[in-house]
């Protein structure tokens, strides 16, 4: 396989810890791409996941760690800044694990000038800040969207249908609360990235992948590790491209057998 170079890799809601983890598909994606900074915009770790006694560590999840630790002793800039579901991390901000720095936000200078406040977003989640049990039981839901999700993805494989098929999208395209969130969240995002006198933001949370013009400024969203995987890349001349890993027909394949084995 060849590999690209790029400036950057913006990376988010991986869920390290939990069987839905593409952990397979993320390091087959980091073979694709080397890089001068590695960013880990939050939710790397699902602990809660974990504190409700549903560890999954799987080989590839370690592989995935022992990786960003060599590439960061190797001399690329990691920042890892925690999400709402490794809130716990955000106790030792402004220290270093093998080189990882762990920041709260991080101010972003592409190769052309612009500027991004990377973030994890979850200050912008009304029912996250101020509602968390309503967002645990979210959270269960979807992550039972996404455990049916293998096993559709198993039987399009099997019946021969092409593509990749999310029922957690569909479920999000569908249903107008969701969206009011999506699009509710976004404004907030880059409304405080304007009050910052900022170019745009990159973050996570939500697990929507995007990237869109917000009245003048960029809204970058990494998307997920668990159902879309996707991840962003600044190239070398600091274009943002949003990459959509194929893979989705072995990484289900896999996950069916971890069902299995459970």
């Amino acid at each position: 396989m060849t590999t690209q170079q790029v400036r950057s890799i913006f990376l988010s809601d991986i869920h390290l810890g939990t069987k839905a983890c593409q952990a397979s598909q993320l390091l087959e994606f980091l073979k694709a791409y080397s890089s001068e900074n590695l960013f880990l915009l939050g939710d790397i770790v699902d602990l809660w996941a974990m504190s409700r006694g549903g560890v999954c560590w799987s080989a590839s999840q370690n592989t995935f760690v022992q990786k960003v630790l060599r590439r960061a002793r190797h001399g690329e800039k990691v920042i890892f800044i925690p999400g709402n579901h490794d809130e716990a991390m955000r106790e030792y901000v402004g220290t270093s694990f093998g080189d990882v720095r762990v920041e709260s936000e991080y101010i972003h200078t592409a190769s052309d000038g612009r500027r991004y406040l990377l973030i994890h977003g979850d200050e912008f989640d009304q029912v996250t800040l101020h509602h968390k049990w309503v967002a645990v039981l979210g959270d269960i839901f979807y992550n039972l969207l996404v455990r049916i999700n293998i096993y559709l993805s198993w039987l399009r494989r099997t019946l021969k249908r092409p593509g990749y098929w999310s029922l957690a999208g569909y479920a999000k395209r569908k249903i107008k609360t969701a969206l009011n969130f999506i699009f509710d969240f976004e404004d907030s995002v880059i409304h405080h990235a304007r009050e910052r006198g900022l170019d745009g933001a990159i973050c996570g949370h939500i697990h929507w992948p995007m990237i869109k013009e917000i009245e003048g400024l960029s809204y970058i969203n990494c998307g997920d590790w668990v159902d879309s995987c996707t991840a962003i890349v600044e190239h070398l001349d600091g274009r943002m491209e949003l990459i959509r890993w194929n893979g989705h027909a072995a990484a289900a394949a896999e996950m069916i057998k971890k069902l299995k084995v459970d």
